[in-house]
């Protein structure tokens, strides 16, 4: 298992999907949760078919350690450590994804290090950096209450604002799964299965833990800055974010375009493959 040596001197585990000799650049792809295992991204709907993915652990998920310091589990820190990874694999440019908080991580990278994107993929992304919080989620939500799977997803809901015994909550967050999900048949049930396992309670709490508001308008101001072309990709049926976050997340920055995608809630890749990767493989082909 591939590690680099991060700018604290802690090595972190990240792997590498897809064909070894592809001519295409590698793709560098952040997940989110916070603090969720990356293998629930997968090989993202079929995208490491003809490219290299380079899917980092973050720090206290899958194989990479925990953080000694727990400060280090904001995303400010971890997008160094995504420059750390960047510098280790001799990339001097390079195409950046992020789903859903990872979203947030890339977003701190392309405002801090906009010089070395050449592409940003931003998929289902919150909007909490952009200090807005849309309620078009919960409009989603309450849209889907007629689907079979509503009233036990509605009660778990409601249920995991209070709920602290761990086996407790990854219990409800199976019952709430549907929400994230265009669709609830196999593929979506099978993914959503993972999540009580691969979600890191401590860096998950650790995510916006010392980010003030200088630091967020600094941030905001850098994303003003990002000249490389952003793809901000959302979903009609996405319960968790929603849609108009991908709005105000596009609208940061001066070369942005948002794909919403029908049918498809917070995972894209597992709703909708064949929309998905065709969307985002020619976003990176394009000249």
């Amino acid at each position: 298992m591939p590690y680099f040596r991060t700018y604290d001197d802690t090595e972190l585990h990240y792997r590498v999907l897809g064909p070894v000799d592809s001519a295409l650049p590698p793709l560098v792809c952040l997940a989110g949760g916070p603090g969720r295992d990356a293998a629930y991204l997968g090989d993202l709907g079929g995208l490491a078919g003809h490219r290299q993915l380079i899917v980092p652990d973050g720090r206290g998920t899958g194989s990479s350690p925990a953080a000694a310091d727990p400060a280090r589990y904001a995303f400010p820190h971890l997008a160094a450590d995504v420059e750390a990874l960047r510098a280790h694999l001799g990339l001097e440019r390079f195409a950046l994804l992020g789903h859903d908080a990872g979203a947030t991580v890339a977003q701190a990278y392309a405002a801090t290090h906009p010089e070395r994107l050449t592409r940003l993929v931003l998929v289902c992304p919150g909007s909490r950096l952009q200090g807005e919080l849309p309620d078009d989620a919960q409009e989603i939500f309450t849209s889907r209450m007629h689907e079979e799977w509503w009233p036990r997803a509605s009660v778990a809901v409601q249920e995991l604002a209070e709920a602290s015994d761990l086996a407790r909550v990854r219990d409800l967050l199976y019952a709430a799964a549907p929400l994230a999900y265009g669709r609830w048949d196999e593929p979506q049930r099978a993914h959503a299965a993972t999540e009580g396992e691969q979600l890191g309670p401590v860096p998950r709490a650790g995510f916006w833990q010392g980010v003030d508001e200088s630091t967020r308008e600094a941030l905001l101001a850098g994303l003003r800055q990002v000249d490389c072309p952003v793809l901000v990709v959302t979903g009609d049926r996405d319960g968790v974010v929603g849609m108009r976050a991908g709005e105000l997340v596009a609208a940061a920055f001066p070369h942005a375009e948002v794909r919403p995608l029908h049918l498809v809630g917070h995972y894209p890749w597992v709703d909708e493959p064949d929309l998905f990767r065709p969307l985002v493989e020619e976003f990176l082909r394009a000249s």
